[in-house]
């Protein structure tokens, strides 16, 4: 790994990442949540791109201007402009490529600020390459550790790695660990408030969203030179949406969309069904992928629901439902092992008792297998 070749792609483009600013963000949880928050407030006064990553059903989905998808005739287009210049055997990993689509979509289009979420880490990671004018890193968990190391600390240090001197830094609240890696020498610790919004005015459900608006907030105040009303920060937070994070579906019953895939992204879950839906049956889809630390997320799930059915995720990544079912039973007398997400679902939404929902969660992938079955219904 490493940004040599995502260097040299961009210089042999003329470097387009030079041709706007950017906020660049980092974290493990609540990044995209951010990112949305902060490019829909941006965009009530500038032309405003966002690129995050993974994208639940479309690749199109990672690259906007002023909350639209790039269309598939435009992002072919740019596709094609881009491989004219590197070639077809350019060596780039499917994430760095797509970085520079959207980098270079972003320069086409005249941005005039970007919001860049990273993909992976932070030191090593694609859009690193970006210019920014604001970095922020949001709550830091263990997630990707094959890559970013076993340690808060080691985690915290790659995602450091965005940071670039003379950058305001923004943090949301760490763990002490990840406090000290992410410190920096030369560097001002400062706390102070900053909700400048009405909390009411977010449509992003759950308690931690209220943080993630914090910290949009924050990174909102620390872009000075592009200054926002009060009015236009309302509306921005109003407008908001994030895809697959406590999205609901409705319908009898309603289906909840979570992409909660790390132990803090199932407390946040765990939280969220008591304050949102208390004192309904759950009934939960659930798979994830054999490369995470999953035990600790079941054993806070699954005791939490009425019912599991659990499926692989459609990724030679899958963990297979069979290798974790007599766990499961252990946490859950109400356990069932389906082939597919489709047919979970379906068993899910036919077997839950009146006034119940159902819920997704382990995988992003599997929420957007599923937000693609709802939404082709």
């Amino acid at each position: 790994m490493g940004l040599e070749r995502v260097v040299v792609a961009l210089e042999k483009l003329g470097n387009p990442q030079t041709d706007f600013p950017a906020l660049h963000v980092a974290g493990t949880n609540g990044k995209g949540s951010t990112c949305a928050i902060a490019a829909s407030c941006l965009r009530q006064r500038y032309k405003t791109g966002l690129y995050t990553s993974p994208h639940l059903v479309r690749p199109n989905e990672r690259i906007q201007i002023d909350g639209v998808e790039i269309d598939d005739d435009t992002f072919g287009r740019r596709i094609a402009e881009v491989i004219a210049v590197l070639g077809v055997n350019h060596e780039l990993t499917y994430f760095e490529f797509g970085t520079i689509v959207a980098f270079w979509h972003f320069a086409q289009e005249g941005v005039e600020i970007a919001v860049i979420e990273t993909g992976l880490g932070g030191r090593l990671d694609a859009t690193t390459a970006c210019r920014p004018l604001v970095t922020c890193v949001t709550p830091i968990d263990f997630d990707h550790m094959e890559y970013l190391g076993h340690s808060l600390a080691q985690i915290a240090g790659e995602k450091a790695g965005i940071f670039k001197p003379g950058v305001p830094i923004v943090l949301a609240a760490q763990r002490p660990e990840a406090l000290t890696a992410l410190d920096r020498p030369g560097a001002k610790l400062e706390g102070r408030d900053f909700f400048r919004v009405p909390s009411n005015e977010l449509h992003l459900r759950g308690a931690h969203q209220q943080q993630n608006l914090a910290v949009a907030m924050a990174c909102l105040d620390a872009l000075t030179r592009f200054p926002l009303s009060d009015e236009e920060r309302r509306a921005g937070v109003s407008q908001a949406r994030w895809p697959g994070r406590l999205e609901e579906f409705p319908g009898e019953p309603p289906v909840i969309l979570d992409g909660a895939h790390n132990t803090s992204g199932v407390e946040a879950l765990v939280k969220a069904l008591d304050d949102v839906y208390p004192n309904r049956p759950v009934h939960l889809v659930f798979g994830v992928f054999a490369d995470k630390d999953s035990e600790p997320m079941m054993r806070r799930l699954f005791p939490r629901v009425d019912a599991l059915y659990l499926t692989p995720v459609g990724s030679p990544r899958s963990k297979a439902p069979q290798s974790y079912v007599d766990l499961a039973r252990s946490l859950n007398t109400n356990v069932t092992v389906y082939g597919g997400a489709e047919a979970a679902l379906e068993a899910a939404r036919a077997r839950v008792p009146s006034g119940g929902i159902v819920v997704i969660a382990g995988s992003l992938f599997l929420v957007g297998q599923v937000r693609g079955a709802l939404t082709r219904a």
